[in-house]
């Protein structure tokens, strides 16, 4: 946690996660001329956040997407905040709730987290079924190649659809495929109000996307979910969904158990959306 601490210790960078929170997915053009600071100034600033994870950074085409990283301020927030006066750390408790209460104005949700394991491990626990319920409550049936088909098993509700399908597949570096089909089954399954349960099954498809990345002794996983439109019901939904599937498997792989709370609650967050 001490880059954490260092990174928000500046007032410049504070602003930055500002301008990010107001406004999410900036390029590097777009964050100078909301700051007065240099371009120079402002590239290094965001280094030091990107090196303390508190800003993860998306290619779009030639354009670099800088993306506010609520993993570690949750993290500092949790450990911290509750054991000193709050008076001390308002500033990031704000930040922590603007990020749990406010959509971002990108629709998309992107998420950087470092997990003490290797590529391949990391794979498996995306793909495999006796990894997935473990962390997650949901099998997959696929041979995990791009264009090929998947099924959902979630609650004892199975997904099919011809365009729930994987997108992309390279072993133990990239995986991504479409989101999985609102059914009727699904929504009862789940207790979802029939008002809602419209709204989802009426949103296009989404997708998401997993790039895995050796960095010395840890493994990166990026996460981005993208494919929403704006004010998406479903985007709120895995917002707040895909944090504790995350915290759930990176527990895993580093300690051979998965969080406590149950499969069937960490599978209703994330499949909220």
């Amino acid at each position: 946690m001490d880059e954490v601490f260092k990174a928000l210790a500046d007032g410049s960078r504070r602003r930055l996660l500002d301008s990010l929170n107001a406004r999410n997915g900036q390029t590097l053009r777009e964050l100078c001329a909301g700051l007065e600071m240099s371009r120079q100034s402002v590239s290094k600033h965001l280094a030091v956040l990107e090196a303390a994870t508190l800003v993860t950074t998306v290619w779009r085409g030639r354009e670099k997407l800088h993306y506010l990283n609520a993993a570690p301020i949750n993290a500092v927030a949790e450990r911290w905040i509750g054991q000193y006066d709050r008076r001390r750390v308002h500033a990031l408790a704000d930040l922590k709730r603007a990020l749990e209460q406010e959509p971002m104005s990108k629709p998309e949700f992107v998420y950087t987290t470092y997990i003490n394991t290797t590529p391949e491990r990391l794979w498996r626990a995306l793909t495999d079924p006796a990894f997935t319920s473990q962390y997650w409550g949901v099998v997959f049936e696929s041979d995990w190649k791009p264009g090929s088909p998947m099924t959902w098993t979630v609650s004892g509700v199975t997904m099919a659809d011809p365009e729930q399908v994987v997108l992309e597949a390279d072993p133990y570096r990239r995986l991504s495929y479409t989101w999985h089909t609102f059914t009727p089954e699904f929504a009862k399954a789940h207790d979802v109000e029939q008002e809602l349960y419209e709204k989802w099954a009426a949103e296009p498809r989404s997708k998401v996307s997993f790039d895995i990345e050796q960095q010395g002794e840890v493994v990166k996983l990026v996460v981005v979910h993208d494919g929403f439109e704006p004010g998406s019901a479903i985007l709120e939904g895995v917002s707040g969904g895909w944090p504790p599937i995350f915290a759930s498997l990176k527990t895993l792989l580093e300690t051979g158990s998965p969080l406590p709370g149950g499969e069937t609650g960490k599978a209703d967050g994330a499949q909220a959306g």
